[in-house]
C-alpha cells in the first residue's frame, strides 16, 4: 500500500490544473520521466505553487559567482538531513549523485558532514549553512573572513543562507504534509547509467 502524496488534498487531474501550472508539471515530468510529488503537493494553493518555484528557480538554476549547482544541492541535503526532511534528502540527495558524479557523497553529507571526505570549501560552506538554517545566521565578519577564505564571494555568501533559509520553508512544507519521496529518486545517480 502505497502512502498518500500529502494530508492536503492534491489534483484528481492535471487537466483539473490552471494552464500554467499543468505546463510546469508536464515539462519537469517530460525532463525527469515522472512528476515529483511536491509538485502535486503544492498544486493544492497555485499561488503559493507558482510562489514556491519562482523564488526555487531564481536560487537553484542562476548562475552564482562561484557555487556550482553540485555545491547548492549539498547545502539542500546537508540542511535538510538536519531538518530531517526525508523529501528533501532523497530528492536532491538524487541531484547531488548526478552533479558530483558521486554515488556517495549525498549520504556521506546527510549524515555527517564533518565526517565526509569533503574539501574544506566544503566543510566551510556547510558548516556555514547549518549555522544560518538553525542558529542565528548572522553574518559576522568570523564568518565572512572564513567564507572568503576558502573562495566563496560576497554573493556566495547571500546564495548559501538563501539556499539554507528557502529549505528549511520547503522541509517544513513536506513535513507538514507528509508527502513522501517518489521511488524514483533513490535510484538515480546511484548506477552509471551506460552511454548510448
Amino acid at each position: 500500500m502505497s502512502a498518500p502524496l500529502s494530508r492536503f488534498p492534491v489534483p484528481e487531474s492535471i487537466d483539473d490544473l490552471p494552464e500554467d501550472i499543468r505546463e510546469a508539471i508536464l515539462a519537469v515530468q517530460e525532463k525527469a520521466g515522472f512528476v515529483p510529488n511536491v509538485f502535486l503537493m503544492l498544486a493544492h494553493r497555485p499561488d503559493e505553487f507558482r510562489a514556491f518555484f519562482a523564488y526555487h528557480d531564481a536560487l537553484m538554476e542562476r548562475e552564482s559567482d562561484t557555487l556550482t549547482k553540485a555545491e547548492k544541492e549539498m547545502i539542500v541535503v546537508a540542511t535538510s538531513a538536519r531538518n530531517r526532511c526525508l523529501y528533501c534528502v532523497v530528492a536532491h540527495g538524487a541531484l547531488v549523485r548526478i552533479y558530483s558524479k558521486d554515488p556517495l557523497l549525498a549520504d556521506q553529507v546527510a549524515i555527517n558532514h564533518r565526517t565526509a571526505p569533503i574539501s574544506e570549501r566544503h566543510r566551510v560552506m556547510l558548516d556555514f549553512a547549518l549555522y544560518s538554517g538553525l542558529e542565528v545566521g548572522e553574518l559576522t565578519d568570523e564568518w565572512q573572513a572564513r567564507l572568503t577564505e576558502v573562495g566563496f564571494t560576497h554573493d556566495d555568501i547571500w546564495d548559501i543562507g538563501a539556499i539554507t533559509a528557502f529549505f528549511g520553508l520547503s522541509n517544513r512544507l513536506v513535513t507538514l504534509t507528509g508527502t513522501p519521496p517518489n521511488p524514483e529518486f533513490y535510484l538515480m545517480g546511484r548506477v552509471l547509467r551506460e552511454k548510448q
